[in-house]
């Protein structure tokens, strides 16, 4: 009997999508289901998911593990996860792991232990030795916006390095010279990444990089204020700062606004993520937008094509980040 692997193949599509025409899902351009079911026709093509669920004995439930959910960033991805599990008969069970090493691991045990059908993660670390139980493990799982080093599981990412280096350079462009960055944990490719791209702006354009400007922090509101009110308090006010997530960024402007300068006239701020409220404050925010709905999208299609393609190579989707320029950057 025809897999819905060589289905898929004989359609030129994604075994994603071949799933979605089998169960009558909506969002499927007519001209693709008549290919899909040509194929099925043409190969004689039976689906059995029950038989298939009872052999691989794994239940419908996704795992979605992220590090902080009241980071606008996820709630925009675990939305576009859930909209593609749901069209493919999946639900998700969403895990909030706080940067916690602890909680991440509890709650990939929990589950490895209910047979999870897959997991998609923003992993604490980059440590392979950290996720041996998952990927010992044969539930299918795909990383999004960090990466597992020397691990075959799939990914999707920003390209963070280009990010951190465009924000930089609009900066530069603006006329600013003395620049610093507060960005997101040292443990994990996104915070590096970002920090590397915004160093590597500066030594391009023959700036100064003054080490007391630039922090890896816990990515939270409270953090970013304190890392910036230990700047102000030592002197050297940058003229311009970085940051790497929209919490940061609100720490950020909550130290500018208490130690009473302006925004952008003293200190000019450009960060990552858009948020509903970043077009507004301070008569906009300069941000790198990130494509979170295509990010977790994508997560989700990787993900089932695993579960249905398991021996499959694996992949590295990068993303570009679009930067949006407002008020918070103009001199």
């Amino acid at each position: 009997m025809s897999s819905m692997v060589e289905v898929a193949r004989r359609a030129g599509v994604s075994t994603a999508t071949v799933s979605r025409v089998l169960t009558n899902k909506p969002h499927v351009r007519e001209e693709v289901r008549a290919r899909v079911m040509k194929a099925v026709e043409e190969l004689g093509y039976r689906r059995n998911s029950i038989a298939r669920n009872l052999r691989m004995q794994r239940s419908s439930i996704i795992g979605l593990l992220v590090s902080d959910i009241r980071n606008s960033f996820f709630t925009d991805v675990a939305r576009a996860i859930e909209d593609i599990a749901l069209d493919n008969g999946f639900s998700v069970f969403l895990c909030n792991t706080d940067e916690n090493p602890d909680k991440e691991a509890m709650y990939l045990e929990n589950l490895i232990q209910e047979r999870a059908a897959g997991i998609i993660l923003s992993p604490t670390s980059e440590s392979g030795a950290d996720f041996r139980q998952i990927l010992d493990s044969d539930i299918p799982a795909v990383t999004i916006d960090r990466l597992i080093a020397g691990s075959s599981i799939d990914a999707v990412v920003s390209n963070n390095y280009q990010s951190g280096y465009m924000l930089t350079v609009h900066l530069i462009e603006q006329g600013y010279k003395s620049i610093g960055a507060i960005i997101g944990l040292q443990n994990s490719t996104t915070g590096r990444e970002r920090m590397r791209g915004v160093r590597q702006a500066l030594q391009d354009s023959n700036l100064p990089v003054n080490e007391s400007h630039f922090a890896y922090v816990h990515p939270r509101e409270k953090e970013g204020r304190a890392e910036m009110d230990r700047i102000f308090a030592e002197g050297d006010v940058p003229e311009a700062m970085i940051t790497g997530n929209s919490r940061l960024t609100i720490g950020v402007i909550e130290a500018i606004k208490a130690a009473g300068l302006r925004i952008p006239e003293d200190v000019g701020i450009a960060g990552f993520d858009e948020t509903n409220w970043t077009p507004f404050v301070e008569g906009g925010i300069t941000v790198v937008s990130q494509p979170t709905y295509e990010m977790g999208h994508m997560a989700a299609e990787l993900l089932i094509d695993r579960i249905n393609e398991e021996k499959r190579a694996s992949r590295e989707v990068i993303l570009k980040g679009q930067l949006i320029a407002r008020r918070s950057t103009q001199r």
